[in-house]
């Protein structure tokens, strides 16, 4: 007993004592860039799992009948695979109770394996990859749909919808940007369609005029991109200077708010066209928008990409535990695997994988600069 305890009423001590050890603290663990290139997506995740994590202790949530503090311990990745897997370890030593993270595939699955040693549960709330969840670890869990339907459905729209015939691949060489253009290119099938180049940049280069030069004579109908807003940015500018005029199509990496910006009047109406893993329409768009209005209230910024799915994912791995009255990982991992949950991104339930089942995906164009939406599509 503490010592300040014995100069109480016994029964006076006995509350005292019983309401300190009736608090619970609850660790998650959350990690993304919030240094780098993509520092904009990261402090936007950053800013939803805050926000998850606020709501939860404000409401007096419960876990077994005790009240739960949550803490929120946040590590930066700067989306370095080196960066992400030392974080990892910082935060299983910090003996977190789970992780909602990482946003790239590139840190998300070598970090994936320490989490899994370590017995702890992870929901990404961004990774794509399909390898991530393919690698057979129990823990492991997404909240978008991966590159496989992403990528190909870009691919068939691109055919079937567009019509385009000549098209030109390149890739930042990233884990995620790779895997969506392998996957873009078996998706884009169909008679007289031809894949006419096939370059690759860095996720940190700025200069693109020898990939785009060689790409401009081959006069393609299609330019389709791999990679993160970031280099499609600049890399839009730079085509815009040689002439290609070609649609611009890439992932969800790129098909932010914030390209507009990055892209400045290199941004033509309509030329670029991208989809983002997630969406919702009908009675879900209010849900959404009633998200986006508090989380401008409360830190001042618009949601970029992800913040609605990390929100999501904090909400789930806290109805897990609640579900299995127990925050210790192995305990909730059978409610998470079984889980049914109406969040702000629609009805979120798992495949035997971990993957998000019929997971939806956004279609958008750019007009005036801005984000349009075109399309939900699961």
């Amino acid at each position: 007993m503490h010592p300040s305890l014995k100069l109480l009423p016994l029964a006076l001590a006995m509350t005292v004592a019983g309401s300190a050890l009736a608090q619970q603290v609850v660790k998650i663990g959350h990690v993304s860039p919030v240094s780098g290139p993509n520092a904009h997506l990261g402090k936007d995740n950053e800013n939803a799992a805050r926000m998850a994590i606020d709501e939860l202790t404000a409401k007096g949530f419960t876990i077994n009948g005790q009240k739960v503090k949550f803490q929120l311990l946040a590590e930066d990745d700067g989306s370095d695979p080196k960066q992400g897997t030392a974080v990892a370890q910082k935060l299983v030593d910090a003996r977190v109770n789970g992780i909602v993270g990482h946003l790239n595939s590139g840190t998300t699955v070598p970090a994936s394996k320490i989490y899994h040693d370590a017995g702890l549960v992870q929901i990404s709330p961004a990774t794509t990859a399909p390898q991530y969840t393919k690698q057979g670890f129990p823990g492991a869990f997404r909240v978008v749909a991966n590159d496989a339907k992403l990528g190909g459905t870009l691919g068939k729209y691109a055919v079937e919808t567009l019509k385009v015939k000549n098209i030109a691949v390149i890739d930042d060489r990233t884990t995620y940007g790779q895997g969506v253009a392998t996957e873009f290119v078996k998706g884009a099938k169909g008679p007289g369609v031809r894949i006419v180049g096939k370059e690759f940049t860095s996720a940190t280069a700025t200069d693109y005029a020898a990939i785009l030069t060689s790409i401009r004579a081959k006069k393609p109908d299609m330019v389709f991109f791999g990679g993160m807003d970031s280099v499609a940015g600049p890399m839009l500018k730079q085509m815009k200077s040689l002439g290609i005029k070609a649609i611009f199509m890439g992932g969800d990496g790129m098909c932010t708010e914030a390209l507009g910006r990055l892209a400045g009047n290199a941004l033509d109406d309509r030329q670029v066209i991208c989809a983002e893993a997630g969406g919702v329409k009908g009675a879900q768009e209010q849900v959404m928008t009633d998200f986006r209005t508090r989380f401008k209230q409360k830190t001042g910024l618009d949601v970029q990409l992800y913040a609605p799915y990390v929100y999501d994912s904090v909400m789930v791995m806290a109805t897990a535990m609640q579900n299995a009255k127990s925050a210790e990982p192995a305990k909730y991992l059978p409610e998470l695997k079984k889980i049914r949950y109406e969040g702000v991104t629609g009805t979120i339930q798992f495949d035997q994988f971990g993957d998000i089942q019929n997971g939806a995906l956004t279609l958008f164009t750019y007009k005036g600069g801005k984000r349009s939406r075109i399309d939900v599509i699961r």
